[in-house]
């Protein structure tokens, strides 16, 4: 049951486009050539030393060395993005946020709305 659960997350995750340059890679697309690399890692090197236990060791340091490289590389795409996009000027953002004095229309005057004292209405 986990396991269609889990399938069926990554058959409907992706990622979004990075930019308009089209580097945008699915999550499925990157499981399936994360598998087969390991797949033929593991192949080849149990093919030149003979051991399964030095095959299942390398081949667990080479996939965690391909999970860091990923992992970089989306950083460095998200980062890309982010500095891309904030080209507006600190003076704009400045300019654009209401002043700490200013009150909506609707509320009128401070003196207009000073509650009475003692929490009693007048009259």
């Amino acid at each position: 049951m986990m396991v269609n659960a889990l399938k069926s997350w990554i058959a409907k995750e992706r990622v979004a486009p990075a930019a308009a340059s089209g580097t945008a890679m699915s999550f499925l697309l990157f499981l399936r050539g994360l598998i087969l690399v390991l797949l033929v890692f593991a192949i080849s090197i149990y093919l030149l030393t003979g051991s399964l236990w030095s095959t299942f060791v390398q081949t667990v340091i080479c996939g965690i060395l391909i999970q860091i490289g990923y992992f970089f590389a989306v950083l460095l795409l998200v980062w890309r993005s982010g500095s891309k996009e904030s080209k507006t000027p600190k003076s704009q953002i400045a300019r654009d946020e209401p002043e700490g004095d200013q009150r909506p229309r609707h509320l009128g005057n401070k003196a207009d709305h000073v509650p009475p004292r003692g929490g009693r209405s007048a009259g």
